[in-house]
Order: structure tokens, then C-alpha cells, then sequence
């Protein structure tokens, strides 16, 4: 854990020394601000304060972010040839891919905390399910989570940092289109796998309060299984070298 833990530090310490970090900040934060604020205002009409354009506006904005941190993870060092460097110290392979997913998780989960001043802010306003609120930001944590391992699988199959932007988008707009239109579309069983199959049903399942562990599997597992594939790219990799 402890070798995990310096990877993921060392690609913070990236994030921040380059302005990566600076940037993902500054546009989410700019982003979720503005329609926060644009669409709160019926908070005096209905007399009831509510973050939900705060976690719609961010389930957008990580779509988008979370690959955009990824791309460079795996693509970068396999492009520089410093991955081999890397894999012939005392460091396996699923070490080198936990290490960065954490490092990437970390970083959102900074750019989470930065959004608690909104979270304070609206409680000031009015009364507040506070439960809700809590659930929204787990459920933004687990999705990044499944989208990082996304991405990070992307990277691991690929020395082009845009390819593997590209490729994490394409995959995650199955999980966020593709599988919910085609659950709406179908019927029966399938009609069933293709909704569960759909990131929007189990965020919004969060993001209203409700606990299901069938919410926290299917994120688990997406991310789990996301870096199985990343391990398996990278031992692929070694062994073709």
C-alpha cells in the first residue's frame, strides 16, 4: 500500500505543479457556480433549499473531466517509454494502475470539497435535506470513480493522450446514454439489464437520498473490473517487450 499511496501522491504533486489541477478547479467550480446559481432561485418560491442543479451540472462536468485527467496516466508513459522504467523496479502492475486511479480520485475529490461553500451557503437560505445533499456527493464520487477506471483503462491501451480522451468518452457515453435510451426503447429483461446498465439510473438513485447497495456494487464493479483490464493491458504490454 505504501508504494500504491507515494504513485498516487507523485500524480497529485503533477496535477498541482502543472496546471491541471488549477484549471479542473477553476471550471468546475466556474461551471457548477454559475448554474447553481442561475437555477437555485425558485429556492424562494418553494421555500425549500436544494443542491440538485448543483449535482446535475457536476454529473455533466465530470463526464467530461474525468477523462481529461486520465488521458495522460498510462498514454504519456507509454509513449515516453518511461512505463518500462517504472515496471522494472519493485512495482507490479496493478500497483502502477491503483496508484494512479487514487492520484485521480484525490483530485477530484479536492475539487468536491472546494464545492462545500455552495453546500453552506444554500443551508443559510433555507431549510435543507441534508441527507440528500450528502447522498449527492457520494454519488458524484462513485461515478468519478467508475469513470476514472474508464479512463485509465483508455490510457493503458494507447501511446496518444487524445485517443485515450476519445476512447474514455466513447465508452462512457454507453454508460450514460446509449444503455438508458435503449432501456427506455426495449422491453422486458432486457429492458432491465440495459437500465441497470445505465450510470443515470443509479446516480439519480443516490443523488435523491436513497442508499441501494446494488448503487455502490454497480460503480464498484465498473471501476474494479475497468482496472483489471488496465493491469491486464500493462502485463500485456511487458510481455510483448
Amino acid at each position: 500500500m505504501k508504494v500504491v499511496w507515494i504513485i498516487a501522491t507523485k500524480e497529485l504533486k503533477t496535477f498541482f505543479d502543472s496546471l491541471i489541477a488549477y484549471v479542473l478547479l477553476v471550471l468546475f467550480l466556474g461551471f457548477t457556480g454559475a448554474f447553481t446559481w442561475l437555477f437555485i432561485m425558485d429556492i424562494f418560491l418553494s421555500g425549500q433549499a436544494s443542491l440538485r442543479p448543483f449535482f446535475e451540472v457536476s454529473y455533466w462536468t465530470f463526464f467530461f473531466f474525468c477523462p481529461a485527467l486520465t488521458m495522460r496516466m498510462l498514454a504519456e508513459e507509454n509513449n515516453a517509454g518511461t512505463i518500462e522504467l517504472l515496471l522494472t523496479k519493485a512495482v507490479t502492475d496493478w500497483q502502477v494502475v491503483l496508484g494512479k486511479y487514487l492520484g485521480c480520485l484525490i483530485m477530484i475529490g479536492i475539487s468536491i470539497l472546494f464545492s462545500i461553500p455552495y453546500y453552506i451557503t444554500v443551508w443559510k437560505l433555507g431549510p435543507i435535506d441534508h441527507g440528500a445533499v450528502w447522498c449527492g456527493y457520494l454519488g458524484l464520487i462513485l461515478m468519478s470513480s467508475a469513470y476514472i477506471g474508464i479512463g485509465i483503462f483508455a490510457s493503458s491501451i494507447t501511446n496518444n493522450q487524445i485517443v485515450a480522451f476519445l476512447i474514455s468518452l466513447f465508452i462512457g457515453v454507453f454508460f450514460m446514454f446509449i444503455f438508458g435510451a435503449l432501456g427506455g426503447t426495449t422491453g422486458g429483461i432486457l429492458a432491465e439489464i440495459f437500465d441497470y446498465l445505465s450510470i443515470r439510473t443509479h446516480y439519480d438513485s443516490i443523488a435523491r437520498g436513497v442508499i441501494d447497495s446494488r448503487d455502490i456494487l454497480f460503480f464498484l464493479s465498473i471501476t474494479f473490473f475497468s482496472l483489471l483490464l488496465a493491469e491486464t493491458a500493462l502485463a500485456k504490454r511487458n510481455i510483448v517487450s
